[in-house]
């Protein structure tokens, strides 16, 4: 049983790295980012902030995530 958890939890921690790397590079830097990937249509209807706003909230809960699956498995792995 402790292994499957082991696995599941490698298995969460690297979806939830893709996540973040995904989140992360969708930002905004100098340019648009997200809300102005998909052009003038797409970020009118939804709104750069709104888009923004919950492209942080996305890549604030894969941090969350990736930081306790880390902490889940160095726990796993001290007690092997």
């Amino acid at each position: 049983m402790r292994d499957v958890m082991l696995y599941v939890t490698l298995v969460l921690n690297v979806a939830s790295l893709i996540g973040l790397i995904a989140g992360i590079l969708l930002h905004s830097g100098r340019g648009g980012g997200l809300s102005d990937m998909f052009g003038g249509g797409g970020g009118a209807a939804l709104g750069s902030t709104a888009a923004e706003r919950n492209l942080n909230r996305i890549t604030f809960v894969m941090a969350l995530v990736w930081i306790f699956t880390l902490v889940a498995f160095s726990f796993f792995l001290e007690r092997t």
